[in-house]
C-alpha cells in the first residue's frame, strides 16, 4: 500500500498521531521518498528541529522509519539520513491490538474476581480487603462504603474483547466465556 493511501485511512492518521502528537503529526503526515536529513524536515515543514528529531526517533522505535549515518570527512559531523518505513503500519497496528486484547482480558478477570465498595462522595474505588481495612468508611471523607456493582463495565469489556476477537481472527479463551 502507499504511503498516501496509509495516510488516507482514519485508523493510520489517529494511530501516527497517538504516537508522534500534535507536533510531530506535520512528519508523521508528509514521509518523503526516499532519504531525508532532519534538518531538511524541519525547513520543509517549517518546525522547530527538536519537535522533528522527536517525531523521527518515535517512529524509528516503533519501526517506522530508520536512519543511515554519513559522517563529514573535513569537519567530521554525523548527517542522519531518514528512510520512512510506512508499510510496517499494518503489522504495528496489529501488534497493538493484541496488546490491547491481553490488557482487556487481564482487567477483566481482575473486576470478575474481585469485589468493590465505593464512596459516592469521593468517587473511590476499594477492593473488599481495602474496604475491610477502613472499617467500610472513606479514608477520606469518612462516609460509608457501599457495595460496588460492575456488571455494565464488565459487559461493557466482554463487548470490546469481542469486537477485538473478530478483528484479529482470534478464538475466545476457553477458561471463562
Amino acid at each position: 500500500m502507499a504511503f498516501e493511501d496509509l495516510l488516507e485511512d482514519p485508523v493510520i492518521q489517529k494511530y501516527l498521531h497517538e504516537l508522534v502528537g500534535p507536533k510531530g503529526m506535520p512528519v508523521a503526515a508528509a514521509p518523503p521518498d526516499g532519504e531525508v536529513t532532519d534538518e531538511e524536515l524541519a525547513e520543509e515543514l517549517g518546525l522547530e528541529l527538536n519537535d522533528v528529531r522527536r517525531a523521527l526517533f518515535i517512529l524509528y522505535e516503533n519501526d517506522l522509519a530508520s536512519y543511515r549515518r554519513l559522517r563529514d570527512e573535513d569537519s567530521g559531523w554525523l548527517t542522519y539520513l531518514w528512510t520512512f518505513h510506512y508499510e510496517n503500519i499494518p503489522e504495528q497496528l496489529e501488534a497493538e491490538m493484541h496488546r490491547l486484547l491481553d490488557g482487556l482480558e487481564e482487567r477483566r478477570e481482575y473486576e470478575f474476581e474481585h469485589e468493590f465498595y465505593l464512596c459516592e462522595n469521593c468517587g473511590i474505588r476499594f477492593e473488599f480487603g481495602e474496604a475491610m481495612d477502613f472499617g467500610f468508611e472513606c479514608p477520606d471523607c469518612g462516609s460509608q462504603l457501599d457495595a460496588m456493582e460492575n456488571t455494565m463495565l464488565l459487559e461493557a469489556m466482554e463487548e470490546r474483547i469481542e469486537q477485538l476477537r473478530d478483528e484479529l481472527n482470534v478464538e475466545p479463551d476457553t477458561e471463562r466465556v
